[in-house]
């Protein structure tokens, strides 16, 4: 993945440049960065014969057009490979030239004439007077697809490089001089005898294991049995069978020493490591998904809209087919039966209970189709029958839109939050209010609670991003301390998000920071801490990570109320998986009911504490099926804050309740 792209000339006017990671454009932005590096270091010392610069972790390549004075620099992570960057710069190169010398002619023949007189604010005036970026508007669409053709070209190179290739080896002549044959054919054909020779031996080895039966005794030497005794197989000697045996591990009751932790510990950085090494910070975050800041400077993520996946073409193939079939009789299944049910009442009527019990049964169907919990589902449409049982309606069209119209009601009244979802608002309303002289200011604190396995760390790390990207100062709390690897994760997560910053561009560390005592420990106990150092250090959020627990688990989830009734934190989130039909109600009801229950008699002072909202995850995955967001707000009653629908930090999304009901309504 490129980092820095651009194209100058050699007097120091930028022509056209793109940065794909939020650290390449503040590194671009600066004087240090590794393009002016390039320029002061190497081209103007003359060291342009050399493969490539590199500088603070940087590679950078570059080639020119000395009857043009133009540069083409291209600068990326030391640590990648890219295979394509010679063949890319060439690329650029030619087309570049070819698609804009006029222009370029004509503007480096201006400067020159500019610096005739030797006046370099000439220069500079005759060069700010070029619309650069209308005269190469359409260059960015060619350079994306010159980039994407030679990325998809060597990712394919890649792919048959290490695929294992069959070539078909035609027999020839035998001869004595093996001079005349390459060696890379000799050790071929002797590669494929001695495969072949292996899968023989095996074969036996098995078929005459099948044959003993398992008797005991029975020799198993393949001495004299006609069997191939390959070098390092089973068929050896027994005294070199004895010397290959596995390296014994440390088990036992004794402590590991400190040279056992260090060995095994690979979440920190080590020299020369390069999975260790710095990630690609355009992995971490997507421009295209990036929220927008208000008016008052807050930034707030993304709407989740229903539809805008389809293309334009998409829409005008959709409209057709849509025309083509007006005439066609509405579809069976789904919504589209209802209209067909009440089809059969005609004129003015009264509607009936069995007038609706069809329409009902066929709603229920559509609402278990978009993922909504059986139980619900029934509930859901029990209310809307009431609505509409004794009301008078006449027409087709009359009917089936007063069944939308209350099917669309009910589904708004069960979204519709009963608090507000504004979790912004009550971190700084909490920080805000004014305190004793006495009094030291406590963090907001935030529990992250739920299932194995549903995201809970991953979804986390997006809140922090969020919340840093409002000038707020985080510290994460790692009270996971069961899960192998979960203190690890978190430490990623932070390192990631130190190196991100605000808006994705500005170095934040010192506004993440990780608390964690390692495994085993209470987890109470560290939360206590952790909320008590971010007191003490002027942290503004607390965001806390408690181990996965199934519902059922009585004693997992004691242990997760003692936290509740320890700490009594601000918020407590439950994070579920969008794709959970039926198993959505009974998580919710069962945490809810255990943090209620068992809360109140953990020394919360009698304060029951339930859950007070919901972040479903892997909301990417359902498109519109999306009743999982239905059957959660049903049961607690309490409102989706987000849902996350990706991979990278920026992959959060705000629900709005007129995109779910659509999504839902849709056939």
């Amino acid at each position: 993945m490129l980092d820095h792209c651009s194209i100058s000339h050699k007097g120091g006017i930028v022509l056209w440049s793109r940065s794909f990671t939020p650290a390449a454009a503040q590194a671009t932005a600066s004087s240090s960065s590794p393009v002016n590096s390039l320029i002061r270091e190497a081209l103007i010392e003359g060291r342009t014969a050399e493969d490539k610069y590199e500088k603070d972790g940087y590679a950078v390549k570059w080639t020119f057009v000395n009857d043009l004075e133009l540069i083409f620099v291209v600068a990326y992570q030391r640590i990648l490979q890219l295979t394509y960057i010679d063949e890319l710069l060439a690329t650029l190169k030619s087309i570049f030239v070819k698609l804009f010398e006029p222009f370029l002619a004509t503007f480096i023949a201006s400067l020159h004439a500019a610096s005739k007189g030797k006046i370099l604010s000439t220069v500079g005036e005759t060069a700010a007077t070029w619309d650069f970026s209308k005269a190469f508007e359409n260059w960015d669409a060619v350079f994306n697809k010159i980039l994407h053709g030679l990325e998809s070209k060597a990712t394919q190179d890649r792919r048959t490089r290490f695929k294992p290739t069959q070539m078909a080896v035609e027999p020839s002549p035998p001869t004595d001089d093996m001079s005349l044959i390459p060696s890379e054919s000799v050790e071929a054909s002797v590669d494929e005898e001695q495969i072949a020779r292996n899968v023989q031996a095996l074969k036996n080895r098995l078929r005459g294991r099948g044959a003993r039966g398992g008797r005991r005794g029975s020799g198993r030497s393949d001495i004299g049995s006609g069997r191939d005794s390959l070098p390092g197989s089973d068929s050896d000697t027994p005294a070199k069978r004895k010397t290959k045996s596995k390296t014994q591990r440390k088990w036992g009751n004794e402590a590991p020493t400190e040279s056992d932790m260090a060995s095994l510990d690979f979440s920190y950085e080590k020299p020369g490591d390069a999975v260790n090494a710095a990630p690609d910070l355009n992995s971490l975050v997507d421009e295209t998904s990036l929220g927008i800041r208000t008016q008052d400077g807050m930034y707030e993520v993304k709407d989740w809209e229903f539809g805008t996946k389809n293309s334009v073409a998409d829409d005008m193939i959709s409209k057709a087919l849509n025309s083509s079939q007006a005439s066609k009789p509405a579809p069976s299944g789904s919504l589209g039966a209802l209209g067909s049910l009440f089809a059969r009442i005609t004129g003015s009527k009264v509607l009936t209970e069995e007038d609706l019990k069809p329409v009902l049964e066929g709603m229920k169907q559509h609402l278990m189709k978009k993922n909504v919990a059986k139980e619900i589902s029934e509930k859901v449409c029990e209310g809307v029958g009431e609505s509409l049982v004794g009301k008078k309606v006449g027409g087709f069209q009359t009917t089936n839109a007063a069944v939308r119209a209350a099917l669309s009601n009910s589904i708004t009244r069960i979204l519709t939050p009963k608090t507000s979802t504004d979790l912004l608002l009550s971190i700084r309303t909490k920080l805000s209010t004014p305190l004793p002289s006495t009094q030291q200011r406590m963090p907001y604190s935030i529990t992250f609670v739920g299932v194995n396995g549903v995201g809970k760390s991953t979804n986390l790390s997006k809140v922090c991003f969020w919340l840093i990207q409002n000038g707020l100062r985080v510290l994460i709390a790692a009270c996971d301390t069961f899960r192998s690897g979960a203190v690890e994760q978190l430490r990623v997560h932070v390192r990631n998000l130190s190196m991100l910053g605000v808006n994705g561009a500005t170095d934040s560390k010192g506004r993440v920071e990780l608390y964690e005592k390692g495994y085993g420990k209470d987890a109470a106990g560290i939360a206590k801490e952790a909320i008590a150092y971010g007191r003490d250090n002027d942290f503004d959020v607390v965001l806390i990570d408690t181990a996965g627990r199934m519902q059922d688990n009585e004693p997992l989830m004691r242990a997760l109320a003692k936290l509740v009734a320890t700490n009594n934190p601000d918020k407590i989130i439950f994070v579920g998986e969008a794709l959970v039909g039926n198993e959505a109600v009974d998580q919710l009801t069962k945490f809810d009911r255990a943090l209620r229950d068992f809360s109140s008699a953990s020394g919360g002072n009698g304060k029951e504490r339930g859950i007070d909202g919901m972040l479903v995850t892997k909301w990417d995955t359902v498109d519109d099926k999306v009743g999982a967001a239905l059957s959660m707000t049903y049961v607690t009653g309490q409102p989706i804050i987000f849902v996350g629908c990706g991979q990278t930090y920026t992959d959060l999304r705000q629900l709005r309740v007129s995109n779910v009901v659509q999504a839902i309504l849709a056939d």
